[in-house]
């Protein structure tokens, strides 16, 4: 790790109880979600960490302790480095702060979290589905979502899916 980065997630881990891992060389920092809102300040304004590049979840279903990460990834174009944060949530109705006043593109990867994944982020300024449609139930990245499919059609089973497959009426 380089030394800037080190100094990042030392303060990261004596201001906001960080909890930081390296892997090939990538920086991860566990943070919870009440520490979220200052950290970013702190990591936007004093290291220079001006760029979301990314901004996804995970669901670990059936552990409910935590159920979700939220992984955000930061960049900063003035030092070259980047900077994994992941944010851990529980139970099935999980909650943020938005980071759409550091970030703006933040809207669009939070609106896509919240329609994949039911994650809120609290103060969005636009909470609307962005991928499914309006009046879609559920929240089709969540491990518990129902699955719902499409046998493949292949030469041997061609006739079998044909009677089952609904036809469009004439």
């Amino acid at each position: 790790m380089n030394a800037y980065l080190q100094k990042v997630v030392t303060v990261l881990k004596s201001d906001f109880h960080g909890v930081d891992s390296e892997y090939h060389g990538e920086v991860t920092v566990l943070l919870q979600a009440d520490n979220l809102l200052a950290a970013f300040t702190r990591l936007r304004e004093k290291f220079k960490f001006d760029m979301l590049e990314a901004q996804t979840a995970v669901d670990y279903w059936p552990q409910t302790t935590p159920r979700f990460h939220v992984i955000y990834q930061l960049y900063s174009t003035e030092k070259n480095i980047q900077l994994r944060i992941r944010v851990p949530l529980e139970g099935d109705a999980p909650e943020l702060s938005t980071i759409e006043s550091l970030y703006a593109n933040a809207n669009w990867h939070e609106r896509e979290i919240w329609d994949m994944f039911g994650i809120r982020f609290e103060g969005h300024s636009d909470p609307r589905r962005i991928l499914m449609p309006a009046d879609w139930v559920g929240h089709p990245l969540r491990k518990d979502y129902p699955l719902g499919y499409e046998e493949v059609q292949f030469d041997f089973n061609a006739d079998e899916i044909a009677l089952r497959k609904p036809a469009p009426e004439n």
